[in-house]
């Protein structure tokens, strides 16, 4: 990495982390395949440190959008047993890795620094499952944890959606189908470095393709594992940045990344709900790269960009 590539990053603990993996070379994720992507991130994550304490932490069953499917797996987290607002996570990894360990230390960080509780949400996978399984999950995981809101966290009330990445996606279409099919809103949508184009048509996904980490051929594998047909990649049931009109959303946090192929795309979603009435919080994390959230152990600056999403998260619920 050059000298220029280091001083445009947020601290030398992330120039080193990227040369790592740079040198380590190895084949691109549509080398590997899905499954044994699945398989290395096991392996990464098994016998990690766990993350920090919470109240209660349980495992349990979704409803899932139809009879035939099965029920989604999900995890509770509780900070205290107090009421608190409760958030629906939805996690990222191109809608094909990923699920409720890749995220759990996220979640309790989440927790605890939003003062929440946290349902996490495994939805189905793609190339199993395409388009529409991950956001009919998604909505389906919504609706279930508005009906159980009081005896999941003591509090009533529809809950907030979040995600990063690729579950910053599935949040986004949760607010968009909600809206669509009248039905109550989540409380607010919290989207960190959100995948909102899935034509990869910004100038960040040419600008940001290779060198920080996430490429663009890795977005562009995992696309097509989710929505093989292109033609379809811009119907805004799919993209949310092509939806015609996102008035009458609910209040967003979208925070992005200086150095993220999926940048452009994230900073303008945050453009067009303000453009359209919709209360926002955005900010541009400079010298940050994508995944930033899973992070905070690497580099002393992810774990700071992380503390300012909780607390953005914290504003937009508790304000």
């Amino acid at each position: 990495m050059g000298n220029d590539e280091v001083r445009a990053l947020a601290d030398r603990e992330l120039a080193d982390y990227l040369e790592t993996e740079r040198r380590a070379g190895g084949p691109a994720a549509r080398e590997l395949g899905a499954v044994e992507m699945r398989r290395r991130q096991r392996q990464r994550l098994a016998g990690g440190p766990a993350g920090p304490e919470v109240a209660e932490v349980r495992d349990l069953l979704v409803d899932g959008p139809a009879v035939t499917v099965p029920p989604i797996p999900a995890r509770l987290y509780r900070p205290t047993l107090d009421p608190l607002p409760l958030v629906v996570y939805l996690h990222g990894g191109m809608w094909t890795i990923g699920g409720l360990d890749s995220h759990d230390r996220l979640c309790r960080r989440l927790a605890l620094a939003a003062r929440v509780a946290v349902l996490a949400v495994d939805y189905r996978l793609a190339p199993e499952h395409p388009w529409p399984a991950g956001p009919d999950d998604a909505a389906a995981a919504f609706r279930w944890a508005a009906e159980h809101s009081r005896e999941l966290s003591g509090a009533a009330g529809p809950p907030a959606v979040a995600g990063d990445s690729s579950g910053g996606h599935l949040a986004a279409l949760t607010c968009l189908r909600m809206r669509a099919e009248d039905a109550p809103l989540p409380a607010a949508q919290i989207l960190a470095f959100p995948n909102t184009d899935l034509t990869l048509s910004r100038p960040s996904t040419r600008d940001k393709a290779t060198g920080w980490g996430l490429t663009t051929d890795a977005v562009a594998w995992g696309v097509a594992n989710f929505v093989a047909d292109a033609a379809r990649r811009a119907d805004p049931r799919v993209s949310p940045l092509f939806a015609a009109d996102l008035s009458g959303l609910p209040p967003a946090v979208v925070v992005t990344a200086e150095h993220d192929p999926l940048r452009d795309e994230g900073d303008e979603y945050a453009a067009c709900l303000a453009a359209a009435g919709v209360r926002v919080r955005h900010r541009r994390e400079p010298g940050m790269i994508h995944g930033f959230l899973t992070m905070d152990r690497l580099a002393p600056s992810a774990a700071t960009a992380g503390d300012r999403f909780f607390a953005d998260a914290a504003a937009i619920l508790h304000g």
